[in-house]
């Protein structure tokens, strides 16, 4: 790659990884910036160059720019817990889709979610497989170099950061180098509020955060700035927010959801439901129209439930509901 960049001058570089310049300044080259025209190779020494390349390379990996869209998660079926062959042989995630997970408490749920975040290759107790694009993906996917394929939502969340909200999605969306920084956080911010069952103000210390705030706020982060395309969240139903309008920011920013869920709404919201039992995927089921008429219903008795916390919440007397 130093070859490529010696002969781009200056300002082709900078216009193509602007935080190339970040890289010049830190080694006391920043008079090189005032010389775009100019070959990179002709004001750079051959060593500096080399570094210049590697650390372009950690950064479009950390960004997750340079590389193929993840446009869908296969996970190839291995063993339940009694050794025997996975019934569901083969089970395929697209960007934009919302998979339910369901099963009874221990028949391996979070084994599943797990095996994905690891990027399984047949090396963890169930014997899985995990592709991406439908090819066996390499390293950079399970190693350090920043390419994350998950943003993952656990039932416990803690912030140990001192920073207030607005100074942590800074930080955030400058590692990331997001364009357009502060209408990113501002929708963020906006989003967040939207989802959590009581607003917070941007200078809130994060570690003042309820379990609900800072899972509304996570989940709004993840869906603009993280560059994660697969998010695997765990009973989303407890976080205490509007856990419908998250599953539609997460669908609109073409995710592709993982979701493993004791909640009939979210279920039936999900494009396919993959039923967990003895530690293997035993079936999928797409929603037939009997539940999709069935959701309606179950959603306004939701509305009301809802309505009825927020009275609650309001200090209000529930004698009528």
């Amino acid at each position: 790659m130093s070859a490529d960049l010696g002969g781009m001058t200056v300002e082709t570089v900078l216009g193509r990884w602007p935080f190339a310049a970040q890289f010049l300044q830190e080694k006391g080259l920043a008079n090189v910036l005032d010389r775009p025209d100019t070959a990179l190779d002709v004001v750079v020494d051959p060593t500096v160059l080399q570094d210049m390349a590697a650390f372009i390379a950690e950064m479009e990996a950390f960004l997750g720019s340079g590389e193929e869209p993840v446009r869908e998660l296969t996970i190839k079926g291995g063993r339940a817990k009694d050794g025997s062959p996975e019934p569901v042989a083969e089970l395929t995630a697209r960007a934009g889709e919302v998979l339910c997970i369901v099963g009874p408490t221990g028949s391996g749920k979070s084994r599943l979610l797990a095996d994905i975040e690891w990027v399984a290759r047949g090396d963890t107790p169930t014997g899985r497989h995990v592709l991406i694009n439908g090819e066996v993906p390499d390293n950079r996917w399970r190693g350090g170099s920043g390419m994350h394929l998950v943003a993952q939502l656990s039932q416990n969340m803690n912030f140990v950061m001192d920073l207030s909200v607005r100074d942590f999605l800074s930080l955030h969306a400058e590692s990331r180098q997001a364009p357009e920084p502060l209408e990113k956080i501002e929708r963020i911010a906006t989003w967040a509020n939207e989802l959590a069952g009581e607003p917070f103000a941007m200078d809130t210390p994060i570690t003042s955060l309820s379990g609900g705030q800072s899972r509304a706020l996570m989940i709004a982060d993840i869906a603009v700035l993280s560059a994660s395309p697969v998010v695997l969240i765990d009973e989303i139903e407890n976080a205490g927010i509007d856990r419908r309008q998250a599953l539609d920011i997460l669908i609109q920013q073409e995710k592709i959801v993982l979701m493993a869920t004791h909640d009939p709404i979210l279920a039936l919201m999900g494009d396919r439901r993959v039923v967990i039992g003895g530690g293997a995927m035993t079936k999928v089921i797409a929603p037939s129209a009997g539940e999709r008429a069935n959701l309606v219903e179950l959603k306004a008795l939701d509305a009301r439930l809802m309505e009825l916390r927020r009275r609650l919440r309001a200090g209000e007397v529930l004698d009528q509901i």
